[in-house]
């Protein structure tokens, strides 16, 4: 089996760098509130090797350290780390394998977006932000089992059919978020939490207004390709 010192010096460093951004992106996860205690988990693909880096399993937050993150392979195995990966390991890899474009998934329980998927519901596209971030609801994905790549499938399968999401709520689990980055999967997650908090308060008042699928697309269109620095 493959161990890091078998990897070009160019990949060695790019690994560092990302052990340093990955485990700064999980005190992120801390500070929006979208974790507690040691659930969760954040991971980044590499831009030079099929490796990607993801927190160990089972270790409190405030423990966490550049060094304790953990490089496996796009299959899931250790390829350097003194500790077991994340139990989700196998599923950010299959979704790593399965969306090419896809750089960084993240995990969390956060509790309007985990309610929403214990209801097996979408989050309905009722704001104009959720139309700029998801291009849409923030669809649900099928109930799978913890510690397989059951979950990243099901990842898979659902945004194959909301393509625009960044975020798919697996029933009664919580949220998946994929990302060009860790980063932009980790704003993605807090994103997700707020609109389940918004909407979730907009249905104790009433009914509703869903957004238009034409208006919506307007929406994704122009927050994707013209606001901010290009």
């Amino acid at each position: 089996m493959a161990t890091l010192a078998d990897f070009s010096p160019e990949v060695r460093a790019e690994v560092k760098q990302v052990r340093e951004q990955v485990a700064t992106l999980h005190e992120q996860l801390l500070k929006w509130n979208l974790v507690v205690w040691t659930a969760g988990n954040v991971s980044q693909r590499l831009r030079t090797a099929d490796l990607m880096v993801i927190k160990p399993s089972g270790v409190r937050y405030e423990y966490l350290t550049p060094q304790s993150m953990v490089v496996t392979d796009l299959e899931g195995n250790l390829v350097d780390g003194s500790e077991a990966p994340s139990s989700d390991t196998a599923s950010h890899a299959y979704i790593y394998r399965n969306m090419p474009g896809v750089y960084g998934v993240v995990h969390t329980h956060s509790t309007y977006a985990t309610a929403w998927a214990a209801t097996g519901k979408n989050i309905p596209c009722g704001l104009t932000m959720m139309g700029d971030e998801f291009g849409g609801p923030v669809p649900v994905g099928p109930f799978r089992l913890i510690g397989s790549e059951a979950i990243g499938k099901g990842v898979v399968e659902t945004l194959k059919d909301y393509p625009n999401s960044p975020a798919v709520l697996m029933q009664n689990h919580g949220p998946f978020t994929i990302g060009k980055d860790a980063e932009s999967a980790v704003k993605a997650a807090a994103m997700t939490e707020e609109v389940a908090h918004t909407m979730w308060a907009a249905a104790q008042l009433g009914d509703i207004i869903e957004i238009d699928p034409e208006d919506i697309a307007k929406l994704n269109d122009r927050y994707q390709n013209v606001y901010g620095q290009h």
